[in-house]
């Protein structure tokens, strides 16, 4: 594995977008992975390692997360942003074709991209976000996002990434260290922070989130795609994953029990479930 960094170019100029990519074998085709709204492409480091044998995996860290920059304006970061990001690097990354595997906030982008007239997304995975995200979710993540607390210790850290991705589902501590490590940063005053942009909380904060429906952009997918759903999930509520297998790609469902917003994708039922898809 090895950390690249692509500039992007955005209103106010340019800004860097870092990423870390597995070269897989000779010849293998490309797998970019994006994370949900607060997380970053490290999210990734486990069904990466997984798929390296097959793929060329690319993880990048949306703007305003991880090791990509801070944008200058909140108001930017939005998904006219994100998706001209995303093909900044598929054609970075000197391609004709990518599958794409998205948590949340990167399903989305991923769909918005798959929906367009010759896209070059080949296969399409999407972790529990589809084509109508229920205002529940959003305003559960709102509670908590954009907060910029500051922790004496990464074990106070943990506890709170532990208490507020409890939906996650049944990790073991190991785990859910590695989650709070990936999403931590130093604080120049001293102590730890989240390794994200507070004001990527900025449209919560206007008030109660609206569902958020995207029932055009998905009708208009072609590709195979592959529907993961924690079965608690208050963000992709069951009866939309059940009418999304009806319409538009028919789309492949799979759901696991004990787990809300978003699987982890860490243990092997979840990762063999996007193995066995892409690899088809």
């Amino acid at each position: 594995m090895r950390e690249r960094h692509l500039a992007c170019l955005g209103p106010p100029g340019f800004h860097r977008v870092a990423y870390r990519e597995w070269p897989g074998p000779a010849g293998a085709p490309t797998l970019i992975c994006v994370h949900g709204l607060s997380r970053n492409g490290r999210d990734f480091d486990a069904i990466a390692d997984a798929l390296s044998e097959h793929y060329r995996v690319v993880c990048p860290d949306m703007p305003g997360r991880g090791r990509s920059d801070w944008l200058t304006s909140a108001a930017d970061y939005s998904f006219t942003l994100y998706l001209a990001d995303s093909v900044a690097l598929i054609a970075r990354l000197d391609v004709e074709s990518v599958d794409w595997l998205g948590t949340s906030m990167g399903a989305l982008i991923g769909m918005m991209l798959a929906a367009q007239r010759g896209s070059p997304i080949r296969k399409l995975v999407l972790n529990d976000a589809g084509a109508f995200v229920a205002k529940e979710g959003l305003n559960r993540i709102g509670a908590y996002l954009g907060n910029d607390p500051a922790f004496d210790s990464l074990d106070a850290l943990k506890a709170d990434v532990r208490a507020n991705n409890a939906p996650f589902g049944p990790l073991t501590d190991d785990q859910w260290r590695k989650i709070a490590l990936d999403c931590a940063r130093k604080r120049p005053g001293g102590g730890y922070g989240f390794a994200y942009d507070p004001r990527i909380a900025d449209p919560f904060k206007a008030g109660p989130v609206a569902d958020v429906d995207l029932w055009s952009v998905w009708d208009a997918i072609q590709c195979p795609t592959l529907l993961l759903r924690g079965e608690m999930s208050d963000m992709l509520k069951r009866d939309v994953a059940e009418a999304m297998t009806k319409r538009g790609p028919k789309v492949k469902l799979v759901a696991f029990e004990g787990v809300g917003h978003a699987p982890a994708l860490l243990s092997a039922d979840q990762i063999g479930a996007v193995r066995d898809f892409l690899l088809a």
